[in-house]
């Protein structure tokens, strides 16, 4: 994914931080006081962590992972006891950092069904074949966890550290969220060239008329209505932790249940998150602090430190590797990283004088990944134009994934 830890989602926040506390500094100038920024932009807890500590701005992070998961648990229950059970009759605390969420209760006709969530997505036909890397969490850990399966398993240290292995633990035929190598990239690369392309035949439609029979799950338009009307609210919110996860540090960014009404978003505390969640959660929170201050004041040394505390990279990379990853990422990405300007140019003097000395670390020229799909053509979308125009103008770019029965 590259969207929210390991190396790539340790850079994207370099990226995406400094262009943040540009928007920042745009609303203190000309917002009312006491704005509030709803960022739906990954990596989550890094752009909303730097927006609140060092934007000035009071910011709450939004992502429809959690009512994913819930739909889920909705269908396991349904599953074992033969009845369709609708997600509102499922009443869920969910709590953690974003993308690593844990459903530490799942009520459903006066019962708690944590318990038997594992034997459920065992025999699921479709979540036994997709969800692999969160059963064997959820096994283990004891707790089902947010975001899909081909996130999480990018986000630890133990799924995805060996090519062979990788395609034991992910599924690439029903969608690429499900764990594909690069697939966020692929996605994107083809729905901004299907866009590109379509988007003349856009403009030439109706304009589209909003209907609140097609109001979808994400939080934003539910906040906003709660904060000008009263009518309250209930989602999963990222916010700064203080004390509402006991366990976990008081500057980090959590995800957890909130309530919106016309007094503002109210967080109840939550205590502790169970042991092993807590850890696992704290792993990333490390990696996420380090990447902060890195983007916000250019420290290099904070960067290679990210990189080597995240467990997936960690895992893969010796150190050495990670210091030389670290300059190869700062070399290419140099264009979007203003506050590395001076650390770019030692990188490229040093990796220019380790490959001159020859003590530069080969790397893999040419791997394409253990589990890369190809990129689509405009021509070979054509084939299936109505899909690829859906796809193009969703938010959840995996709102289309296949049903898997095999």
């Amino acid at each position: 994914m590259g969207d929210t830890l390991c190396t790539g989602g340790v850079f994207y926040g370099q990226r995406g931080i400094a262009a943040l506390l540009d928007f920042c500094k745009d609303i203190r100038e000309v917002a009312e006081p006491n704005a509030l920024l709803l960022n739906y932009a990954n990596p989550m807890a890094m752009m909303t962590w730097a927006a609140n500590k060092y934007g000035g701005v009071k910011c709450v992070g939004l992502c429809h992972g959690v009512q994913h998961g819930h739909q889920q648990i909705a269908d396991v229950i349904g599953l074992l006891i033969g009845k369709k059970v609708p997600k509102k009759e499922v009443d869920i605390i969910c709590a953690g950092i974003n993308h690593q969420t844990w459903y530490t209760q799942a009520l459903y006709d006066g019962k708690d069904w944590t318990n038997r969530l594992l034997e459920g997505f065992r025999k699921h036909p479709e979540f036994s074949k997709t969800e692999k890397t969160r059963i064997d969490m959820l096994e283990r850990f004891g707790y089902y966890s947010t975001e899909s399966n081909g996130h999480l398993s990018e986000y630890l240290a133990w799924y995805r550290k060996r090519p062979d292995q990788i395609k034991d633990w992910i599924d690439v035929e029903s969608s690429w969220i499900n764990g594909e190598t690069g697939g966020y990239l692929r996605i994107c690369t083809e729905g901004r060239s299907w866009f590109e392309t379509d988007f003349p035949n856009w403009m030439a439609e109706p304009a589209k008329k909003f209907d609140a029979a097609e109001r979808s799950e994400e939080h934003g338009s539910y906040i906003l209505e709660g904060l000008e009307t009263g009518r309250v609210y209930r989602g999963h919110f990222n916010v700064v932790n203080g004390t509402t996860i006991s366990n976990l540090p008081p500057d980090a960014i959590i995800e957890v249940p909130g309530y919106v009404d016309r007094n503002g978003i109210n967080i109840p505390r939550v205590g502790d998150l169970p042991l092993g969640a807590a850890a696992v959660c704290n792993q990333s929170i490390s990696v996420q602090r380090l990447s902060v201050e890195a983007a916000v004041h250019g420290r290099v040394d904070y960067l290679r430190q990210a990189v080597l505390l995240d467990p997936l990279s960690g895992a893969v990379c010796n150190p050495p590797e990670i210091w030389q990853l670290v300059d190869d990422m700062l070399i290419a990405e140099a264009a979007w990283l203003p506050q590395y300007k001076d650390a770019v140019v030692a990188a490229q003097k040093r990796q220019a004088e380790a490959a001159k000395n020859g003590t530069r670390i080969a790397t893999q020229a040419g791997n394409r990944g253990a589990a890369r799909l190809a990129v689509k053509t405009v021509a070979q979308m054509q084939a299936n134009a109505d899909a690829e125009r859906a796809r193009a103008g969703a938010t959840d770019k995996a709102g289309d994934r296949v049903k898997v029965n095999r």
